[in-house]
C-alpha cells in the first residue's frame, strides 16, 4: 500500500492530471466547436487571446505542476520500488508526460504559434483557420484521453 508522503503524491497527482483532463475535455467537446462556427476572423483572435491567456500562472501551475509531479512520481517510484502499484505509478506518468505534455510541445504548441503570426481579419488566416481547428483538436483529443487516462491510473495505483 502506498501511503505516507508518497500517498499524497499521487493524490495530487490524480487531482493535477484530472483537472488538465477536464480543460483539454471542455475544448475538444464545445469551445473548439464554438470557435470554428464563428466567421474565420472572430475564431482567430478568440483563440489567439485564448492561447495568451493560457500562459498565465492559474493555467500553467496546473499544467506545468502535474508534469513536474508526475515526474517526481515516476523517479520516486523507481527508488522505491513498491510492492503493489507500481506498473499503474510509472504508467500514469508516462501518460501525462509523453501523451499529455510531451503532444502540447510537439503539437498544438506549435499551431499555436503559427496562428499567433497570422493577423485575424486576413484571407491567409481565414485560409488556416479550418487547418488549424481541425489538427489541433485531433492533438487535443489525445491530449485529453492521456490525461484522463493519467488520472485513473494513479487511483487505480492507490487502490
Amino acid at each position: 500500500m502506498i501511503d505516507g508522503p508518497y500517498f499524497v503524491l499521487v493524490v495530487i497527482g490524480v487531482v493535477g492530471t484530472g483537472l488538465v483532463a477536464g480543460v483539454f475535455c471542455a475544448f475538444s467537446t464545445f469551445v473548439t466547436r464554438g470557435l470554428a462556427a464563428l466567421p474565420p476572423a472572430q475564431g482567430v483572435a478568440a483563440m489567439k487571446a485564448i492561447n495568451v491567456t493560457a500562459l498565465m500562472p492559474a493555467f500553467m501551475l496546473v499544467f506545468l505542476g502535474t508534469a513536474v509531479l508526475c515526474a517526481v512520481i515516476a523517479v520516486v517510484t523507481f527508488v522505491l520500488w513498491p510492492d503493489q502499484g507500481t506498473v499503474e505509478l510509472l504508467l500514469g506518468s508516462a501518460l501525462y508526460l509523453f501523451g499529455s505534455f510531451g503532444v502540447t510541445m510537439v503539437a498544438n504548441v506549435p499551431r499555436n504559434e503559427a496562428l499567433a503570426k497570422l493577423e485575424a481579419g486576413t484571407q491567409e488566416a481565414a485560409d488556416y483557420w479550418p487547418t488549424y481547428v481541425r489538427e489541433w483538436t485531433m492533438w487535443n483529443h489525445i491530449r485529453t484521453v492521456a490525461s484522463a487516462a493519467a488520472a485513473v491510473s494513479y487511483v487505480l495505483a492507490l487502490s
